[in-house]
């Protein structure tokens, strides 16, 4: 009875039953970032009952981190962020199974991580993270849900690599010249990537639980200055240099 109240407000949804929340429960997550992003994100994961999520982050809490990544507090400073999240993730939700992995893994551990789970978020902060994400998500078959954010601009959008013709991140991102644009140099507003975080959480359930339209093919952009958003469609290219030799 319990569990069943706990989510009950789910499945009073027309589009979200009981059977929705029980592929939920069943469900494997991983979250590759406990920051801004992954804060959010594994949070809602968490109360909405996915059955297991998995939390990769080699970083450690820091003071500037708590201005956004609201996973953590002043007694966790110094501590590991995915033992954090844990922790916190825990004290949320004691059904599920928290696990927390704590150093930067390797491509192999990887490629474990991507084809022991359903689903992917990519919340980390450099673009030469996403690319080799992106490819062992192809290479395995597993949803990708991607978001990213600068200053006041962000976006999100999905990668389903279920469909063996999705565009892949490099089709949407054909180079990467130069360093990345960060909060450590650049600055970011904390609802601007608590709201991406947030997004991220609902494109993973909506894929596990079969229901509404995730951004596939679609790119969403927004401008928190003035919560202005656009969309961009995309599709697999001729000329990518990671996909293009499989079609």
């Amino acid at each position: 009875m319990e569990k069943e109240n706990r989510y009950s407000r789910h499945e009073l949804l027309k589009e979200f039953d009981a059977h929705t929340q029980e592929k939920i429960s069943a469900s494997k997550v991983l979250i590759i970032g406990a920051g801004g992003l992954g804060s959010p994100a594994s949070l809602y994961l968490a109360s909405s009952g996915v059955g297991r999520i998995t939390i990769a982050d080699g970083d450690t809490v820091d003071l500037t981190n708590l201005q956004r990544q609201v996973i953590h507090n002043m007694s966790r400073i110094g501590m590991n962020k995915a033992t954090s999240a844990k922790a916190s993730l825990e004290a949320m939700n004691s059904e599920i199974d928290i696990r927390a992995f704590t150093h930067r893994p390797s491509l192999e551990e990887l490629e474990e991580l991507i084809a022991d789970h359903d689903v992917v978020l990519d919340c980390t902060d450099n673009t030469a993270s996403r690319y080799p994400i992106s490819e062992l998500c192809r290479r395995h078959k597993k949803p990708l849900v991607t978001a990213g954010a600068v200053a006041f601009d962000g976006q999100i959008t999905v990668f389903d690599y279920r469909d063996p013709d999705s565009a892949c991140y490099a089709c949407l991102f054909p180079n990467h010249d130069g360093a990345d644009e960060k909060a450590s140099t650049k600055g970011v507003f904390a609802p601007l990537v608590g709201t991406l975080g947030c997004m991220q959480a609902s494109e993973a359930l909506k894929i596990i639980g079969g229901f509404g339209k995730p951004l596939t093919g679609e790119l969403l952009m927004v401008d928190a200055r003035s919560w202005s958003w656009w969309h961009m469609k995309y599709s697999r290219s001729e000329d990518c240099p990671c996909c293009a030799k499989e079609k």
